[in-house]
């Protein structure tokens, strides 16, 4: 599991060896982890001699490293300049730079946009003018050097630890930002690399080991990502003599006579992720096309027989599709099921839901369900704040509610009641389409549905991981997001990375499960 930590954190393990004197050899580990990162990516272009570099320097540490990085850079035959945006920058830093031959120039009021085009056209720029005790973004000269440099779209760009403006803790971003090809981090992952908007600033991420890494225990990650081999072993996988029912029934009450695609693309979307049977309740218009697409599906014109788990709300709309949301909710929390609830059924939410119920909004529908929610002292929620600052406010939307959130975006967000929250970010741009929610909810229905028996079990792969229960929820939702995510970029790939539909992206979930299960070694019963 990727674990991602504050700001404060990284700083508070670090504060040891500063307190042992040992600051200098923390930074020098930074700088070489650096540079071997730009050396990487230069070569993959040209030959690193007479490559040019550029290096902007704030004051503090994050300065210090980028300057230590381009001396070793210089050694090694590139044309290093440093701008030097504060008065006073690392004073040994800055010494091994001149005297590795490097060109120091001066960023003052007036010169900003002459210096960007300077740096514009040097074959990599090291952004290193803030770092994660930066507040509150660039200003004066500096914010217009890099407003000029990211107008003018540089070669390469390479942030050290964070792009500058980019909160740490969070992910918000106080614009201007230059966004980075690569970001090089050190000691840990910073929380606001793997949540937006700030993930989408950082290109590719590297983690550089400085030496405190035993101090950041992996229960105290502010953020948690599954990697493959995770997926792959928290994925359910049936046992020889597993049948329809042991492998999970979802009912589904999605869709209506205007929006009949959404109960189609879910009830096919849980098929396809690994439902054992799938009962649809809706009018039987919707029904005989959700047969058409499902003949293996169900459709259940009153009462739904036994099901593991409930998927509510994708498309629905009229007043009797409503009641039966409605209806179903209410015997769903009666008995103590989980549920999937998305879109049109997040208004029927009960008072307190159980971490087992999963809200899948999106920015907008989350910033409603929040104005609906007893007031916590915010002013009133919109869809730009959420997406200014998921992080915050999918947690928040989790503690109000008591059940499990799932925040839809480029970086899908899923958030426990407990404050655990998981990020998974595989899919593409193209995934901005209609209908691909609603296959997300069949991917999160089905997978709810077949893990609804088990996830608690002690000895089971989630338990493995060392999650409290209550947590496992939100753990089989980003599952759910990542499964998802893939199978859209693998349907794009066969494009060659080319537009796709939420029909392709359904089509795409059973290569995406058995290459995951394919990639876990554990042993399967």
């Amino acid at each position: 599991m990727i674990s991602a930590f504050t700001g404060q954190q990284i700083r508070d393990a670090e504060q040891p060896l500063l307190d042992s004197g040992e600051g200098a050899v923390l930074m020098q580990r930074a700088a070489y982890g650096l540079a071997q990162a730009v050396v990487r990516e230069v070569k993959r272009r040209r030959r690193l001699t007479g490559a040019g570099v550029t290096v902007l320097v704030g004051k503090g540490n994050n300065g210090g490293d980028g300057l230590f990085a381009a001396a070793f850079l210089a050694g090694r035959g590139m044309r290093a300049t440093a701008v030097l945006a504060a008065a006073e920058v690392h004073p040994e830093a800055l010494a091994a730079f001149v005297s590795s031959g490097g060109r120091a120039l001066r960023l003052e009021p007036g010169n900003a946009e002459e210096l960007a085009v300077l740096c514009a056209g040097d074959d990599v720029i090291i952004d290193a003018l803030l770092g994660t005790g930066g507040r509150g973004g660039l200003r004066g000269a500096s914010a217009e050097l890099v407003a000029s440099l990211q107008e003018l779209r540089p070669r390469l760009v390479v942030a050290c630890d964070v792009p500058s403006g980019l909160d740490a803790n969070t992910g918000e971003v106080h614009w201007p930002v230059l966004d980075a090809d690569v970001t090089v981090t050190f000691g840990g992952i910073k929380a606001g690399l793997m949540t937006d908007p700030g993930e989408g600033c950082c290109g590719r991420i590297e983690l550089v080991r400085i030496g405190i890494e035993e101090s950041l225990p992996p229960e105290d990650a502010e953020l948690r990502r599954l990697t493959s081999s995770e997926l792959g072993a928290l994925l359910p996988m049936p046992g020889r003599r597993a049948h329809k029912y042991s492998r999970g029934v979802l009912g589904v009450v999605a869709g209506s006579v205007r929006f009949a695609g959404a109960a189609v693309l879910g009830v096919h979307a849980a098929a396809l992720a690994g439902a054992g049977m799938v009962r649809y309740l809706g009018p039987q218009t919707v029904a005989q096309l959700v047969l058409a697409q499902t003949p293996e599906a169900l459709w259940e014109s009153a009462e739904a027989g036994r099901v593991q788990a409930w998927l509510l709300g994708s498309g629905v709309d009229g007043e009797e599709q409503l009641e039966r949301a409605k209806d179903t909710a209410a015997a769903a929390f009666a008995a103590d099921l989980p549920v999937v609830v998305d879109a049109g059924a997040l208004s029927l939410l009960p008072e307190r839901c159980p971490p087992h119920w999963i809200l899948t909004p999106h920015a907008g529908e989350l910033a409603t369900l929040l104005a609906s929610l007893p007031s916590t002292g915010e002013v009133a929620v919109t869809r730009d704040d959420v997406e200014s600052r998921p992080l915050h406010f999918v947690r928040q939307a989790a503690e109000q509610t008591g059940a499990t959130v799932l925040l839809k975006g480029a970086t899908t967000l899923v958030a426990s009641p407990s404050g655990v929250v998981f990020s998974q970010c595989e899919g593409t741009a193209w995934m901005a389409t209609a209908g691909s929610g609603d296959v997300l909810g069949g991917v999160v229905g089905a997978l709810l549905a077949q893990c609804a028996e088990s996830i608690t079990d002690d000895d089971g792969a989630y338990a493995r991981l060392g999650l409290d229960v209550a947590d496992r929820w939100a753990a089989l939702a980003a599952v759910a997001a990542s499964v998802h995510g893939r199978a859209g970029s693998a349907a794009s790939a066969e494009l060659d990375g080319g537009p796709i539909t939420a029909s392709a992206i359904m089509a795409a979930v059973p290569r995406v499960i058995g290459s995951l299960n394919a990639e876990c070694d554990r042993t399967r019963p």
